[in-house]
């Protein structure tokens, strides 16, 4: 197996190949933070749409964090993955401490990337959601989730990399599902890049303030 994209920069490109349909003065794009930033800001480009955040965090087990048991978002959005929590035996209590300090770090997030700047309207437009790549898919559906409690009419939800069977989890969160590559192999995202490094607060700043 190789790497598809060689950074996060060159997914976005890729993608927005695939996304050309769905330009026009109605289209907002929203990148996950971090990594979802830089892969949504030449897609933005693309489709000469502007480009904001969607704030949302994965819930993470505590003795496993990269296995998701649910998501939270913005205006109070939250998804708890019933069979996960099962899964990792996940009591209230504890679930609850996870949720506390994720919603802090959302918080947090929020307030420094924005730095004031009002949230895009969302209300009535067609709102192109960007990740650098799709997992469990918990964190696409509380987006996505989120971007319809905001008013988005049309959910766009575009990814570089994905499951196969990312359709299948996702179909009834978007009205339109869009990856440039879903491999049979598929264990993490990052192993489709060649470089997939931690993306930072100063460089999300930096996508959203480029012109």
């Amino acid at each position: 197996m190789s790497a598809i994209f060689r950074d996060r920069e060159d997914a976005g490109r890729q993608l927005a190949h695939l996304l050309t349909r769905f330009g026009g003065d109605d289209t907002v794009v929203l990148g996950l933070p971090r990594g979802g930033v830089p892969v949504a800001r030449p897609v933005a480009e693309a489709l000469h749409a502007p480009l904001d955040v969607l704030l949302v965090r994965k819930l993470g087990s505590p003795r496993h964090p990269e296995f998701a048991v649910g998501a939270i978002g913005e205006d109070g959005v939250r998804i708890i993955d019933a069979e996960s929590v099962r899964m990792t035996r996940l009591d209230d209590t504890a679930l609850a401490d996870v949720e506390r300090r994720e919603r802090a770090e959302l918080d947090r997030r929020l307030a420094f990337y924005r730095a004031g700047r009002p949230r895009l309207d969302l209300g009535g437009k067609r709102a192109v959601i960007v990740d650098d790549g799709v997992a469990t898919g918990a964190t696409a559906a509380v987006a996505c989730r989120v971007a319809r409690q905001l008013g988005a009419a049309e959910l766009v939800l575009a990814v570089p990399v994905a499951p196969p069977d990312w359709t299948t989890r996702l179909a009834a969160e978007a009205d339109e599902l869009v990856a440039v590559a879903t491999p049979q192999e598929f264990w993490a995202v990052g192993q489709w890049y060649r470089r997939f490094d931690q993306t930072s607060d100063a460089e999300v700043v930096a996508a959203l303030d480029r012109p």
